[in-house]
């Protein structure tokens, strides 16, 4: 999310997570002197989320207090390390894994004490935002010791397939480029459809 009106229609859907991107090659990178006063006003209902990619501890903590972030995701190489000082800022830790077919589940092990969820993306070049999915078949290896955000690609269409997923420990549904106008810029009634049919299929 970026522009200010966009982040105050999807605030108003109901949503628990909602990204800025702090990674200078995306297209949807806040930039070096965003507007803190963009985000604060958010209600704390709405989980304030900083996306990072190998980034330094001290860059990481600088956005954590000018942006008030309640959540750190860290979507590159990371280290166990890395992601215990970012745990020790106060924030909930989400480690971004690319997964393809040969995604070896072990590598999560070290991260377990480290961060507060796995994010299974699909595998890219870009480090996420492709718009394409994963075959979620390969989370069947997974041990379900943590809780996931699943990501990559979710379409409007795809409520009905991910609820099928019920063995897996999902703790949260990630949605970005497939209800984007344009990079930052998110489709209102799109994201609130899908919202809507996430609860229905609830009740």
């Amino acid at each position: 999310m970026r522009d200010r009106a966009n982040i105050d229609a999807i605030a108003s859907l109901g949503l628990d997570y909602m990204g800025f991107i702090f990674y200078a090659k995306s297209p949807r990178y806040i930039g070096t002197d965003y507007s803190a006063e963009n985000i604060h006003h958010l209600s704390d209902t709405v989980k304030k989320t900083g996306v990072f990619v190998n980034a330094s501890e001290q860059e990481i903590s600088k956005a954590v207090t000018k942006y008030e972030l309640n959540a750190v995701q860290l979507h590159g190489s990371e280290s166990v390390e890395l992601c215990l000082m970012v745990k020790q800022m106060g924030v909930e830790v989400i480690k971004a894994f690319q997964v393809d077919e040969d995604f070896e589940f072990f590598t999560l092990k070290p991260y377990t004490e480290v961060c507060d969820y796995y994010l299974f993306d699909t595998k890219t070049k870009h480090f996420g935002g492709s718009g394409h999915k994963f075959d979620w078949k390969i989370l069947n290896n997974y041990d379900n010791n943590k809780p996931i955000f699943l990501s990559g690609g979710i379409t409007q269409n795809d409520v009905e397939d991910i609820l099928k997923l019920q063995h897996l420990n999902i703790y949260a549904v990630d949605i970005n480029s497939r209800f984007e106008i344009e990079p930052a810029l998110k489709d209102v009634d799109m994201v609130a459809g899908f919202i809507q049919k996430i609860k229905n299929y609830k009740q």
